[in-house]
């Protein structure tokens, strides 16, 4: 059975994304993930929606345990601290000096558990003139630069998905898997820290390479470098298109569209005047692919080894035929038998994927059978 962090006992005081995300790839990799919620409706996103097992919740709480524990309570604070010492890892995402006002001080928590490796997600670091502020993936997107990256600033909208959020929780999975594989080699934990704006910048390095060096970073710098563009077919549908650095591609794009003249354009010779002129050449690519439908081009593209692909919709991408090979989604059921579509890691070994394939939990699933002794022992 794939299940590499068998074994570890993680104990998480997150909400939202951040803290679930991270346990939530850790319990993708076989780890036993127990996540402490509040008696008033758990984790917030559970009720997003309505009811305790929103979409939101479902989508970052997946193979793990939920016991409800009112941490106002000196007594269930001390189940919490019972629960701690018989833990690997604690994952929270509060602001800072939270942890402290619960008894989980680092010096306290170090006597109660010197195994322990301990990981605090903040928005902004534990000090400097914005570390007590509340941060949320727009927060921290727009102050790592990545928001002035994506929005037009004279329609200024964010869209899309979480990115902050997202990379925080993998960046903090990262930190613990370090720290547990040092204690294998000093039988100590350590603490592992964490923000969303160090991770957000760290996400997206090379913005700040170009800007080192003198160059002005714009919407469009990584797309032009990386001679990327976005179409629309005369059927309305989408298309992307990647071509990178090496020459073959243009070549061969040059003869899938049947616009040899391109090639020998004087403002598109070369990569560095193809991506000086690319508002130029995205602009004529955008006329030329509205003359064929969607279907037409994937043909041509797929033909001369194009790297290329459809813009999808997400009900496109769950029905795409690669997707599908893969089996990336799988169908589970929650207690209460509600149907729960989920995704599988994508970390393969040995060609097979990890073990787990649970749903979110309840709330408040599992509290019995962690918090009556010695059921939280191990």
């Amino acid at each position: 059975m794939n299940r590499p962090l068998a074994g570890i006992r993680v104990i998480e005081l997150g909400a939202v994304i951040t803290g679930p995300y991270a346990g939530s790839l850790l319990a993708e990799l076989g780890a036993e993930v127990v996540k402490i919620e509040r008696p008033d409706g758990g984790d917030p996103f559970r009720s997003f929606l309505g009811g305790t097992y929103s979409p939101h919740f479902q989508a970052y709480n997946k193979n793990k345990k939920s016991v409800v524990l009112d941490l106002s309570n000196e007594e269930k604070r001390a189940v919490l601290r019972d629960l701690v010492a018989t833990a690997d890892v604690l994952l929270d995402n509060f602001r800072p000096g939270v942890l402290a006002r619960l008894g989980l001080d680092d010096d306290t928590v170090e006597k109660l558990n010197p195994r322990l490796v301990r990981c605090s997600i903040t928005g902004f670091g534990s000090k400097g003139p914005y570390s007590a502020r509340p941060a949320y993936d727009a927060v921290a997107q727009s102050l790592a630069g990545i928001a002035g990256l994506f929005v037009d600033p004279e329609n200024p909208r964010l869209t899309g998905p979480t990115i902050s959020d997202n990379v925080t929780g993998m960046y903090a999975a990262l930190g613990i898997l370090a720290a547990l594989m040092e204690r294998e080699r000093t039988g100590k934990g350590k603490r592992v820290e964490v923000s969303m704006l160090e991770a957000s910048i760290a996400f997206i390095p090379d913005p700040f390479a170009f800007d080192d060096n003198g160059m002005t970073v714009t919407r469009t710098t990584r797309v032009a470098a990386s001679q990327s563009y976005a179409v629309r077919c005369r059927d309305g549908e989408g298309l992307a298109l990647h071509l990178s650095s090496l020459p073959k591609f243009w070549d061969a794009l040059c003869e899938a569209i049947e616009r040899e003249d391109l090639g020998t354009d004087p403002r598109f010779e070369t990569r560095a005047l193809r991506y000086e002129n690319y508002p130029i050449l995205a602009e004529r690519l955008v006329e030329i692919f509205a003359e064929r439908d969607r279907a037409a081009w994937i043909e041509r593209l797929e033909r001369f080894d194009i790297p290329f692909a459809p813009i999808n919709t997400i009900p496109e991408t769950v029905a795409d035929p690669q997707v599908r090979e893969l089996g990336t989604f799988y169908d589970s059921k929650a207690s209460d038998g509600m149907a729960v579509r989920s995704i599988h890691c994508p970390i393969w070994f040995d060609g097979e994927r990890t073990d787990p394939q649970g749903s979110p939990p309840l709330l408040g699933e599992n509290t019995a059978e962690y918090t009556e002794k010695p059921a939280n022992g191990r």
